[in-house]
């Protein structure tokens, strides 16, 4: 990186921005390759700060949140990878809404919502990641997801110089996806739905999903959550079981034994040892049943 570059995201971010970073230690699988830069602003004044200087210096960035549905590989992220774990205001409005900033966390959201008897936003409790995730994956279960209860996105233009709020019902979102923001645009906030309920009840709801979901996926293991988008009609775990994967092991990886739509990671795993798995359960799934998945994890960085 050039001396006035990396002199500028410092002046901006000062000790909030650190260098060759590798991203085992900031994405959810504990595997790839390093970042050029892993930048951690504290507020939306500083992320577009942050923008500005990468516009103006050349520099590419993605949107790393939590480190959830990404899987970076063994050769790093050019570029800077923006960690929101700053932007973390979370307040509830006279209107029934919430108001989350990108980087809240899905535990900050749940407890929350426990405490003070707001319902509608149970059904994302145990999703991982943060605000800013959900929304850009449309993150959901079976019945429900985030687009139901988006009443509105705060959205920073790519080069830091603009926010708009964008009403939910214009928003293009798609299973798992969220399409039509300009490449390069950063959620900052979103503004949620919710309803008044007593405390209990939501609890209640929360306990139950929970509790599901602990039954039925591999939670105390590294892993980003499913693997691949769900067919129509169908489950990609139930596919990748039929196809004979399940269990399969490449290196220090392995398809799940509790949920197969699910890859956990070893110490000393490697990016490349995941993918492996992932074109593996994708040319098996085809041959047993002529259905390509196609993956929900975001796979981004260079090849070693």
């Amino acid at each position: 990186m050039r001396r006035e570059a990396r002199a500028a995201l410092e002046e901006v971010l000062g000790d909030r921005v650190a260098f060759d970073v590798p991203m085992s230690r900031y994405t959810s699988m504990r595997v790839g390759g390093p970042a050029d830069v892993v930048a951690t602003p504290a507020d939306r004044h500083e992320l577009g700060a942050l923008l500005r200087a990468c516009a103006k210096h050349g520099l590419p960035h993605c949107v790393l949140g939590a480190g959830f549905n990404t899987l970076v590989l063994d050769g790093g992220l050019p570029g800077v990878a923006i960690h929101t774990r700053g932007l973390r205001r979370l307040e509830e409005r006279p209107d029934r809404a919430l108001r989350a900033e990108a980087g809240v966390s899905h535990g900050s959201v749940t407890r929350f919502c426990t405490t003070r008897g707001l319902s509608g936003l149970e059904f994302a409790a145990g999703i991982p990641g943060t605000v800013g995730g959900w929304v850009a994956m449309n993150a959901g279960i079976g019945t429900r997801e985030v687009v139901d209860v988006v009443r509105e996105v705060e959205v920073m233009s790519p080069t830091g110089r603009r926010r708009r709020h964008l009403a939910g019902g214009r928003l293009c979102f798609g299973y798992r996806g969220l399409r039509g923001l300009a490449p390069g645009s950063v959620i900052v906030s979103v503004l949620l739905a919710v309803s008044l309920a007593e405390p209990a009840q939501v609890k209640a709801e929360v306990d139950r999903l929970l509790e599901a979901r602990a039954g039925s996926q591999p939670l105390n293991v590294p892993s980003c959550g499913s693997v691949f988008r769900n067919p129509p009609g169908d489950y990609a775990g139930r596919l990748i079981e039929a196809a004979g994967m399940k269990g399969a092991v490449e290196g220090g990886a392995q398809i799940s034994t509790v949920h197969a739509n699910f890859i956990a990671t070893q110490p000393g795993a490697r990016a490349a040892d995941v993918l492996a798995l992932i074109r593996r359960a994708q040319r098996e799934v085809e041959l047993s049943s002529g259905i390509r998945l196609v993956p929900e994890v975001k796979i981004v960085g260079r090849e070693s």
